[in-house]
């Protein structure tokens, strides 16, 4: 009877200190802990540029027909105008899920002054006011300026001050060549800008996702966490190091009771 009770004894000891060591490690197992911040759902960094391209296309091309709609006082101009303001929307939206909710509609704010102040120099020139278009003119080109700043606090390394706003001016001058060439009726030539206006647009798409996406490695199936960013809200990123010390710390004392358990055992049956 000593003997059966003394088998009795270690199983359910060693069965009790197996379910202990189970049900600690379990929560330790299961939580993640993660800072609150926006995330990205991961993607290809090739299929980001491709959306990227996309809405900077979209840019160009509905800012082109806004040009030709306007100038020549057609019915859909309105229209054409609302859909080259939903594309701001857009580009401020698809920065959301790596700068923040507030950076996105900031962009987009941007963005929306300076198709506003394109249409306030459009506007002047069709009309042929000369002080109205430079008025108009320095607006939209300081507009351009506040972008390149905006963007450049983002990512200060990928996206150089000096070279945002390069491009940027570029981006004008060449919208203002096209716009003018419209409206003196030089339409080969407008048809040749606009090609230069769409290749122009494109690279810096191209500079723009490779941008986040050399931030964001993470989000888009690279090795590595993000790195803050200057000036804007950013994404955070799963913090396991926490738990993984709590699960190891937690079965080292479970297998350290199980072995200790047993040896009581022995030590009593050795007794007995």
């Amino acid at each position: 009877m000593n003997v059966s009770h003394r088998k009795i004894g270690k199983s359910v000891l060693t069965g009790m200190l197996a379910l202990m060591l189970m049900s600690l490690l379990s929560p330790a197992m299961t939580t993640t802990t993660t800072l609150a911040a926006p995330t990205a759902a991961t993607m290809s960094s090739l299929t980001f540029r491709d959306t990227m391209r996309k809405l900077w296309e979209d840019h160009v091309t509905w800012t082109r027909l806004f040009i030709v709609s306007a100038s020549a006082g057609l019915p859909d101009t309105d229209a054409t105008t609302q859909r080259l303001l939903a594309n701001q929307t857009d580009l401020g939206n698809a920065i959301k899920p790596y700068y923040g909710e507030a950076a996105g509609n900031q962009l987009t704010a941007l963005l929306r002054d300076h198709i506003l102040g394109a249409a306030a120099v459009l506007t002047a020139a069709k009309a042929g006011d000369t002080a109205g278009v430079q008025t108009a003119s320095d607006k939209w080109y300081a507009n351009a300026d506040d972008i390149a700043t905006f963007l450049n606090a983002a990512n200060p390394t990928a996206w150089p001050l000096d070279t945002l706003k390069m491009d940027m001016k570029m981006h004008l001058d060449q919208t203002l060549t096209e716009a003018v060439d419209h409206l003196k009726g030089n339409y080969a030539a407008d048809v040749a800008d606009y090609d230069k206006v769409n290749d122009h647009i494109l690279a810096m798409a191209d500079t723009l996702s490779a941008g986040i996406a050399g931030q964001f490695p993470a989000q888009f199936g690279g090795a590595g966490s993000p790195p803050a960013t200057i000036g804007m809200p950013h994404t955070g990123v799963a913090q396991n190091q926490v738990s993984d010390m709590l699960t190891w710390a937690l079965g080292a004392f479970g297998l350290m009771l199980i072995s200790s358990g047993v040896w009581v055992m022995r030590r009593r049956s050795i007794r007995i």
